[in-house]
């Protein structure tokens, strides 16, 4: 089968990710084989490729976002053949740690990610395991359905880690793949959104979408905000996020990396009980929701197909910002 694999990481613009051929693998105990009809193309990706998170598979074929059919299922798998099922981030966990055991299984210390840990779906088969393959709606073509796995679901979770209340002002840093489903949510829920994001075009699309203010990142902004989400990877949007923040306002940090958070400033960033939140990964449960949400909701998707041979491309259009929405993979 045709795949790319992460060569060796590298700023993208040296070609870290390289063309493979290799063996269609055959799933084993639990496990489900797909055909990638749609895979796509995520922040996370990029910083597999260019080595801001560890190595923990050399040569790993990249891609979390899948939606695939099965072609065949390995021994207790559940999913059928034929089936189209979604193949997202949080690959495995284990089941037993106080973690899993407490319902915050994307905090496992033995959790494992696809398209790190395992082959991803830059490819034209990829391995599930079973029990962590979301049933589609009926609906959501691939190519839209893509994205909603992994930029919709993490999008999702921040939302609901920043927690904004019942019709209040919800400000969102960078406006790529996983902002612009977030912000649909937040509408959609009643909240008044605020968008600061340096690409015009992204500015656009945010106020197309519902935004009531769309401006530059470090812009005031026209009133105190209740919550806030981070979606682009810079740390020097922490202490402008903060500040921006009305008393009892809470900031969620949705990135995987962040560069260097500059010193805060405890009267002007964190009195007045503001408070800031990371998010790690989401649980199924999450999915769950999210999926069905989105299908009930009819969100928007915006996206920007790529034939599989341009996998490089498409990554090397997401770190230069050439596109808005979310680029996907078709083979």
């Amino acid at each position: 089968m045709r795949a790319w694999a992460v060569a060796s990481p590298a700023p993208i613009a040296s070609g870290p990710l390289r063309r493979a051929d290799r063996d269609v693998p055959a799933p084993g105990p639990g496990e489900l084989l797909v055909r990638v009809l749609a895979c796509g193309v995520c922040r996370t990706d990029l910083h597999v490729a260019e080595g801001d998170l560890p190595v923990h598979l050399p040569g790993v074929t990249p891609g979390h976002e899948i939606v695939g059919a099965v072609v065949a299922a390995g021994p207790g798998a559940a999913h059928a053949v034929g089936e189209r099922v979604g193949v997202a981030w949080l690959r495995g966990t284990c089941g037993a740690c106080r973690f899993c055991r407490r319902g915050a299984e994307n905090l496992c210390p033995g959790s494992v990610y696809t398209g790190w840990d395992a082959h991803g779906g830059y490819a034209e088969f990829a391995l599930a395991v079973d029990a962590y393959a979301y049933r589609l709606p009926e609906g959501l073509d691939d190519v839209r359905a893509a994205p909603l796995l992994c930029a919709g679901i993490i999008g999702y979770r921040a939302l609901r880690r920043a927690a904004p209340p019942p019709g209040g002002r919800l400000g969102i840093w960078g406006f790529g793949g996983s902002a612009h489903l977030a912000a649909q949510i937040a509408l959609a829920e009643g909240a008044e959104v605020h968008v600061f994001t340096r690409s015009a075009a992204a500015r656009e699309l945010a106020r197309d979408l519902g935004a009531s203010f769309a401006g530059d990142s470090f812009d005031t902004g026209p009133a105190p905000l209740d919550a806030a989400i981070i979606f682009a990877p810079a740390g020097a949007l922490v202490p402008a996020a903060l500040e921006r923040l009305d008393r009892g306002g809470t900031l969620a940090i949705a990135g995987i990396h962040l560069s260097d958070v500059p010193a805060l400033d405890y009267q002007r960033h964190l009195f007045q009980e503001r408070q800031v939140r990371s998010v790690t990964s989401n649980t199924r449960a999450d999915g769950e929701e999210f999926l069905a949400l989105a299908s009930r909701l009819d969100v928007a998707v915006t996206t920007h197909p790529y034939p599989l041979d341009e996998a490089d491309r498409a990554l090397a259009d997401l770190a230069a910002d050439r596109f808005t929405g979310a680029a996907v993979l078709v083979p």
